[in-house]
This record gives C-alpha cells, sequence and structure tokens, in this order.
C-alpha cells in the first residue's frame, strides 16, 4: 500500500521452453535428482479438494519438489465474505511463515482467473488491501465487516499475502528476516507453485499479480521468478503456471521518473491547482536537477551506499519536507491528511482495520499463530531493513520489461490524485520501458476512457502494455473509486481494452 521511501522522508499464459531454459535457481532451489520419480510414483497425493479442511485446525501441505517449503491451509467459514468459500493459512519456509487470505470468486472459481495481491511498504500488511480496498468486505468500525459489492473476487479467486516476513501476522522462528525483494520472491513464487498443484481445480487458470505502491517493486520480481520457475516445474514434470499478467496501482517503480514529478504534482496543476508556496516551489525547481543528478549517479551508476544515501536525503530535504509542511494527504492531495500519518496513514480506518483483527475470536478463525502480537498496518522495522539494503533504488522497470518482451501482458493503473507514487512519474516510467513494443505505445496520445457513460481516466495502449489513470482516485485506487477500479479489471480479466 504504502512506498517506504516516503515513509523514511515523511518520518510473473507465457511457458518458457524445457528445451531452451536456463536453471534460473542454481543451488538457491533444492531439487532432488529423482523429484519427479517421486511424484510420478505416487508418492505425491494433492489434496484437490478445498472443502476437505478443516474450519477448526491446519492442514498441512508438503511437495517432494520443494522440501523446504509446506503450506499450513484451514477453512475459514463465512469469514468476510458468506457467499464464498474463504482460506487462510501460512506459507513455511522452514523458520519463515508467511500468512495469507483466500477467498473463491462470487462467480465461477473452478473457470475464474486467481489474483495474487500483496499490499507495499515495503512493510505494509496486506489485510489494508483486503479490509479497505478491493476485498470481499470492509471494516468501518472494530466491531464488525461489511459486505463489498465490488470486491475484486466478483469474477476472480483472490490471494492476499501479507509478505515479507515481519509484515502483518506473518512471522519467523529464531529471528530470521528477509531484506530484499528478491529473496522474498522465492518464497512467494514456491507457494504459488504448491497451491496449484495441490488444488487441481485451478490449474491451468490465467494467474495475475497484482499490487500497488511498494507494489511496483514487489510485483514485477515476483513475476519474473514465477515465470523463470516454470522451467524448473516443467524439469520435473510439474504444469507451469499460467502467468497472463501483472497489474501494478500506483507503484513506484523508478524513482528517476518521480523526483521531478514530485515536484510538479506539488507545484503545478496536473492534477489540482498547486497546493505548495511559490517560494518552495522555486527552490524545489532549482534543487530538483541537482536531486536527479546526485541519484543518478550514486544511486544508479554505483552502489556506493554511503553517497546514494546521501543523494536520498538531500532528494528528501528538497522535495519531500516542503511538500508535509502543506499538511496535504501524500496519497491524495486533494484533501489533508486526517491524523498524524504515522498513527493512521491519513486514514482513520487503518485503526479500526487494527482493532478488528487484534479481537481474539477473529484471530481464531483466521488461525494467527498465538506469538504474534499486537496487529501492525505496517512495519517500520522490515521497511528499515529494505531501505538499509536500498532495495528500493533497483531500476525494476528492467523486469517489467522483460516480461513484456515475454508477452506478459502489463497494466500500470493510478489514481490521478496520489502524490507519493504519482500519475507523471508512471507515465514517464512506461514511456521510458525498453521493450519490442516501445515505439508503438510511444505513439500512441493518451485518451479517455469511459465508465457508465462518463470519462474515467486516461490510457494509453499497444500490445499487451496498458497504461491508465483513474479521476478523482488517490493511492489506493480500489478505495476511493471501487466502481470504476473492479470494471477496469473486469475489462482487463477479459482481454478487453478500457
Amino acid at each position: 500500500m504504502f512506498f517506504s521511501l516516503s515513509l523514511a522522508a515523511l518520518t510473473v499464459a507465457a511457458i518458457v521452453s524445457a528445451s531452451t531454459a536456463q536453471q534460473p535457481f542454481g543451488s538457491q532451489l533444492p531439487i532432488a535428482s529423482n523429484a519427479f520419480e517421486t511424484y510420478d510414483n505416487g508418492l505425491f497425493s494433492p489434496l484437490e479438494d478445498l472443502n476437505l479442511l478443516s474450519t477448526d485446525s491446519f492442514t498441512t501441505l508438503t511437495h517432494p519438489v520443494f522440501p523446504k517449503h509446506s503450506v499450513r491451509i484451514k477453512k475459514s467459514s463465512d469469514f468476510c465474505d458468506g457467499t464464498v468459500n474463504a482460506y487462510t493459512g501460512y506459507i513455511d519456509i522452514q523458520a519463515r511463515h508467511l500468512f495469507f487470505y483466500f477467498f473463491e470468486s462470487r462467480s465461477n472459481p473452478e473457470t475464474d482467473d486467481v489474483i495474487f495481491w500483496t499490499n507495499g511498504g515495503p512493510g505494509c500488511s496486506s489485510g489494508l488491501g483486503l479490509f479497505m480496498e478491493l476485498g470481499p468486505c470492509r471494516i468501518d468500525t472494530a466491531n464488525a465487516t461489511k459486505f463489498n459489492p465490488y470486491s475484486w473476487n466478483d469474477n476472480a479467486n483472490v490471494f492476499f499475502v501479507d509478505q515479507p516476513i515481519g509484515v502483518g501476522f506473518s512471522y519467523a522462528d529464531y529471528g530470521e528476516t528477509v531484506s530484499t525483494t528478491e529473496e522474498a520472491a522465492k518464497d512467494v513464487a514456491v507457494f504459488v507453485a504448491m497451491f496449484f498443484e495441490h488444488f487441481n481445480k485451478f490449474k491451468g487458470n490465467a494467474f495475475h499479480m497484482a499490487g500497488e505502491s511498494y507494489g511496483g517493486r514487489y510485483i514485477p520480481v515476483f513475476a519474473s521468478e514465477v515465470y523463470d520457475q516454470n522451467a524448473v516445474l516443467i524439469q520435473n514434470g510439474l504444469t507451469p503456471i499460467n502467468l497472463t499478467s501483472v497489474m501494478i496501482g500506483n507503484g513506484c517503480t523508478d524513482d528517476g521518473t518521480m523526483y521531478s514529478a514530485y515536484y510538479e504534482m506539488q507545484c503545478s496543476p496536473a492534477s489540482v491547482h498547486p497546493i505548495n508556496t511559490i517560494a518552495n516551489c522555486v527552490d524545489m525547481r532549482r534543487k530538483v536537477p541537482r536531486c536527479e543528478k546526485m541519484f543518478k549517479e550514486s544511486c544508479r551508476d554505483s552502489t556506493d551506499s554511503i553517497a546514494c544515501n546521501i543523494a536520498l536525503s538531500f532528494c528528501n530535504d528538497a522535495i519531500f519536507n516542503p511538500f508535509m509542511e502543506t499538511g496535504y494527504n501524500p496519497y491524495d492531495i486533494s484533501k489533508p491528511c486526517e491524523g498524524d500519518i504515522s498513527d493512521t496513514l491519513c486514514y482513520p480506518i487503518t485503526k479500526n482495520i487494527s482493532r478488528y483483527l487484534d479481537r481474539p475470536e477473529v484471530r481464531e478463525t483466521l488461525g494467527v499463530d498465538p506469538s504474534i502480537g499486537a496487529y501492525q498496518s505496517c512495519s517500520s522495522d522490515v521497511g528499515a531493513r529494505f531501505d538499509i539494503n536500498l532495495d528500493g533504488v533497483f531500476p525494476t522497470q528492467f523486469y517489467i520489461a522483460a516480461l513484456l518482451e515475454r508477452d506478459i501482458s502489463v497494466l500500470i493503473y493510478v489514481g490521478a490524485s496520489d502524490w507519493i507514487c504519482n500519475w507523471l512519474g508512471n507515465d514517464r516510467m512506461s514511456l521510458g520501458l525498453e521493450w519490442y513494443g516501445k515505439e508503438a505505445f510511444n505513439a500512441q496520445e493518451l485518451s479517455e476512457w469511459q465508465f457508465n457513460g462518463t470519462a474515467a481516466g486516461l490510457t494509453r495502449s499497444a500490445g499487451p502494455l496498458t497504461f491508465a489513470t483513474i479521476y478523482d482516485a488517490g493511492h489506493m485506487v480500489p478505495y476511493d473509486k471501487p466502481e470504476a477500479s473492479l470494471e477496469m479489471v473486469k475489462r482487463w480479466l477479459a482481454g478487453e481494452s478500457l
């Protein structure tokens, strides 16, 4: 959901040919030499039917190809959306345990697509996306949920995953941590493979990986790992994942395109009337070129962490701090921040989500591990570890271009009123992608897309790449414009243009 660098400043149907694929994991993914034989001899039996799961205790799922991984899963009867089956559990990677929610489609679960969703941060729980944005229910008070008619599980099966460890209800033993997106991606990819192997009714369904904010970093890397892992699955006689697309909402993917956009979004009518003072805007205008130069030289052209942190500090002082003086919501500059951003993230509803998920009966239904303390929407410790590794400054647009080159469809959608991962920076990032369709994509002018007879936003599309804005929406599009966001997703899953 939220982008860590800002918080610091503000306080994967393409299949790799088995004959040409490389070993993407090498020694990183242990695969027994007799893994296919073990599978073929029937020593692995998929659970297949989710209805066999208990509502009172976990069922543990394993797979011989992934000896260090297992999945604990239970049925969470009537939780959140009484019209569909809901499941919760943990992805266990030895001492690391990632919590997830899974909701079947309200339409036809056996044939509908599957969506993987993660919030951003890094360090923010996907419970925010579930209970505040695109999930089958929303939390208004700390005591109950209410049905969300615009949930993305209207015609898709949807996962919400708390990752990496230390986020939401995820945890680790013996002090283990995850500090980079690439490291987190390996665990996510194995979980995806294990899920489809066990639950055959979803096998072969189109699979989409989606997320927002720092998801602009997460999702391209996670999807690439799932794509590359298909070579391993094929080698071991398993069915590859039908990775069809990625959907990135208000993503921060390339910092290099964001700094000037931060200036323009607060000092020009790119979205709303300028919100900062003329004096601050003139000062920023002078400093943005230096910020961009320092960032390129110290964070992109070299791996000097000290110099890069100096560059980031300069950019923060020049651009972020003046914005914070305005009192506006960095996730929606059409309105002021509600409450202390470190406490409410500018949205008081996050406090009710935390209180609801701290209720003992809710935790019992979900199967939350007893070791988990009070629920936190975002973990500053996880965010700090990623920041120390400068994870956020990696040019993740390279992953997006590589996915496009392999004909994985990419949807970049952005709420027009967001500041922190704004539409100007995302538009420039998409135009700068180096891929076979660049010329055709860049030749397209932004044009309005319609919903319910009115303009819903701007869009540009060519081949497998689509960029879109959503009017009157901020950082969390499904929260601000739930009906329009669902229509956008339905068109995307159906392969229709906006």
